[in-house]
């Protein structure tokens, strides 16, 4: 029973590095940190530090006075998992577990832990799997003494009381052969999908944005849909898409929520999730939305520009970009908001939550979508000559095959001349 599960105190600690060229305010990286330990279930983080360091310590991150220091506190309010938010080597995390007495996590293996437990398709699970082998290969097989949970759903975290992995470097490259052959499977699978997906005519929406953006809460009130819209991180893993009738007249779309973006994603775990973004790269319009009433807004945009970019998206990907959560500026930063971005080509400020400026969302992107073609199979009876000559007419028809009752046509069109065509 899940309410049977033991509560972890946690302890999280972001290291700040001198002259490491960070152009985030410590204080929020540390409360990201947080909120990601936040995204773990049964953590209960018990202290938070950020830890100045003017250089790394080899073996141990931190100087022997700062590790007794944390030792104390630590001792104090009886901490069993450390969350390091940055990376951590398997030599610095064997010395600083001993001398601590404590589980430790890295912020990759932090990611993993979420992403292991978030993953809800076949293909999230083996991503999730293979990125957690990959990231175990650089541990040089050291054991991974996980949180202990009930959950047994993956290969390498232990079920409770079970914290070695006794696998070599060979076990775990057969290994991840053999989820590379499944995730191939699925991703024919998934191929055949969009393919047949291809024939629905509906353009795709695709939602994206930094982490906790508010993109599921804006998807939720779109169609009506239950996602998991909590106030987390990473609270969507696997592309969720709906078929959507937009209110007041907007087309017919295929909505599609995906994984929030987060800065400093672990190369291996950028990899493993292309495929979950995969949506993204076939989608007709992205919208980005932004949380506007975060202090970092503008670097999280920065973020979500550069993960598109490394994902390959096209330039030519119409874009509208959503300030979200205006409902959460002072009243007269809300109203500049609204003005700065109504002075702005595809902008748009909403608030998911109370609903604000989610009919101009609406019409923009009707608008944007407009211009988008897309091909659909339509079937003629010989009675309906009038309807067929229009097709021809528009130079619309890129295919006909004459049939024993009329004729089927591949038409590539746009929603606005497909309305037309139903309404003759």
């Amino acid at each position: 029973m899940d309410h049977a599960r033991p509560i972890t105190r946690a302890w999280v600690i972001h290291p700040e590095i001198d002259g490491a060229n960070r152009a985030r305010d410590p204080a929020l990286a540390l409360e990201e940190a947080v909120a990601l330990a936040h995204a773990l279930p049964d953590i209960d983080v018990v202290g938070a530090d950020t830890v100045r360091l003017r250089k790394p310590d080899a073996g141990r991150l931190f100087g022997k006075g700062k590790l007794e220091e944390l030792h104390q506190a630590m001792e104090a309010a009886e901490v069993e998992l450390v969350l390091v938010d940055g990376p951590v080597t398997p030599v610095q995390q064997r010395n600083l577990e001993k001398a601590w007495g404590v589980k430790l996590l890295d912020r990759t293996g932090l990611i993993l832990e979420i992403f292991s437990d978030r993953a809800a398709t076949r293909e999230g699970v083996l991503q999730v799997e293979m990125a957690a082998l990959s990231y175990q290969r650089t541990r040089l097989v050291r054991a991974w003494t996980h949180l202990e949970r009930q959950r047994g759903g993956l290969g390498f975290v232990g079920g409770p009381g079970e914290t070695q992995i006794e696998a070599d470097r060979r076990a775990i490259d057969d290994q991840l052969v053999r989820l590379r052959r499944q995730l191939e499977k699925v991703a024919k699978t998934r191929t055949l999908h969009r393919a047949a997906r291809a024939k629905v005519p509906f353009p795709v929406v695709a939602l994206v944005g930094y982490t906790n953006a508010g993109k599921s809460t804006l998807f939720n009130r779109l169609t009506g849909a239950d996602v998991m819209a909590k106030d987390m991180l990473f609270a969507t893993l696997d592309p969720t898409m709906r078929r959507v009738n937009l209110p007041e007249g907007g087309p017919e779309v295929i909505l599609s929520d995906t994984v929030g973006f987060i800065s400093d994603l672990p190369t291996e775990l950028v990899a493993a999730f292309r495929a979950t973004l995969e949506e993204v790269l076939s989608a007709d319009l992205i919208c980005h939305v932004r949380d506007i009433s975060h202090p970092e807004t503008v670097s999280q945009s920065r973020d979500v520009a550069t993960i598109l970019e490394s994902l390959g998206v096209s330039d030519k990907t119409p874009q509208i970009e959503i300030w979200n959560k205006i409902d959460r500026l002072p009243e007269d930063a809300r109203a500049a908001a609204v003005t700065q971005a109504a002075r702005q080509e595809d902008v748009i400020a909403i608030s998911a939550i109370s609903g604000q400026g989610l009919s101009d969302l609406i019409s923009a992107i009707g608008d944007k979508l407009s211009d988008v073609t897309h091909l659909t199979e339509v079937h003629l009876r010989f009675a309906e000559g009038r309807k067929r000559a229009w097709l021809f007419e528009k130079e619309l028809v890129e295919a006909e095959t004459q049939t024993e009752d009329g004729f089927d046509l591949t038409v590539r069109w746009t929603a606005r001349q497909e309305a037309r065509f139903r309404a003759l």
